[in-house]
């Protein structure tokens, strides 16, 4: 489980530093192989808020020793 945080929480630190995101992880904490991410933002419009959850997914992508099996996004409205 250690290999593993240490794994993770580069992106989520990294996240949030980078895009002022709430970052955690939300899944799978007591599998080893295995991690679910969730990502929030706060924004005036969707446009921004999709344009940042796309450049955290990105950031995401970047990290070579991780496997990305699924990506989603979602949306609520105030």
């Amino acid at each position: 489980m250690k290999e593993k945080r240490a794994l993770i929480k580069p992106i989520l630190d990294g996240a949030r530093r980078r895009f002022q995101v709430a970052a955690a992880e939300v899944g799978y904490q007591d599998k080893w192989q295995r991690a679910e991410l969730g990502f929030a933002v706060v924004a005036g419009s969707s446009g921004h808020a999709t344009d940042v959850l796309q450049s955290v997914e990105r950031f995401v992508w970047s990290f070579p020793e991780i496997e990305v099996l699924e990506s989603a996004s979602g949306f609520v409205d105030a």
